[in-house]
């Protein structure tokens, strides 16, 4: 699934190859994908509307034209693909939504599974709608602060892994950088959130915020079947300390890293390292 800097990275690329194109035709191939109905695209292309930005909030993306928005989340295999002309797209089961501009190239949204989803907005509505998904604060020393995100963790008694999955404390973890981040800070997955000491949530707060900037700076993971912006493939999987690693030795203290379920998802850590 991709994560933040997945998500990122795909953002950068889009940014480079749409904005400033105008949409002259959008043809989806499966109408679910359109969360709010086919008729809310229909003014993109009535009005032939130009992409003026490109945004992402969490793993959101927000194709911003302006008077509306276009926010798609690509859930677990979503992907871009950009082609120069419209004739050069080659017939795929898998390709979903052509956006066509008027300069005859088109993005493709692609998506083996089809649970990504697409819905147009008012920028009015753009932030009721985050807030009704309960998205915590961008990973950023700007905007993630630590004492919010302290008091929080020591008022809870959820486990730690699943609740840095919820978005709610801070947007953008996904189930491969939640392990890093625990590995990073030397927290087992299956601590309680009150338990940990406020020296653990620092280390917690600072390596999520470095992590995931790592991860954008090396284009996301490239991970079984998902590659990242526009089809290409990142490099974080290279500096990856724990996830995927089973059986192999801890690069801090040399025990063998161990997985187990937590929540339902395979969670990699070290257990000279990282104790309960």
């Amino acid at each position: 699934m991709p994560e933040l800097p997945e998500v990122e990275t795909v953002r950068r690329g889009l940014e480079k190859y749409v904005v400033g194109k105008q949409i002259k035709d959008i043809r989806f191939a499966f109408a679910k994908i359109a969360v709010t109905g086919l008729d809310s695209f229909r003014p993109l292309i009535d009005g032939q509307m130009t992409i003026q930005a490109m945004r992402r909030r969490g793993k959101y993306l927000i194709f911003d034209f302006g008077d509306l928005l276009l926010i798609s989340h690509l859930r677990m295999e979503g992907k871009y693909l950009m082609f120069d002309r419209q004739e050069n797209v080659p017939d795929n089961k898998h390709f979903h939504v052509f956006f066509t501009f008027t300069d005859n190239s088109v993005l493709v949204y692609q998506d083996v599974r089809k649970f990504g989803t697409m819905e147009i907005l008012l920028p009015s509505q753009e932030v009721a709608y985050f807030v009704s998904k309960k998205l915590g604060p961008e990973p950023s020393k700007e905007t993630f602060k630590l004492a919010p995100f302290e008091s929080t963790l020591l008022s809870s008694s959820k486990k730690i892994k699943p609740y840095l999955l919820e978005q709610t404390l801070v947007a953008g973890l996904g189930n491969i950088y939640v392990d890093e981040v625990l590995w990073a800070a030397e927290v087992h997955p299956l601590r309680l959130s009150s338990s940990l000491k406020k020296t653990e949530i620092k280390r917690l707060h600072d390596e999520t915020i470095r992590i995931l900037q790592l991860g954008i700076e090396k284009g996301g993971s490239t991970i079984r079947t998902y590659r990242n912006a526009l089809g290409e493939d990142g490099t974080m999987q290279q500096y990856l300390q724990v996830y995927g690693l089973t059986g192999q030795p801890c690069q801090r203290c040399g025990a063998a890293i161990e997985k187990i379920q937590v929540g339902g998802r395979g969670s990699h850590y070290c257990p000279k390292c990282q104790k309960i």
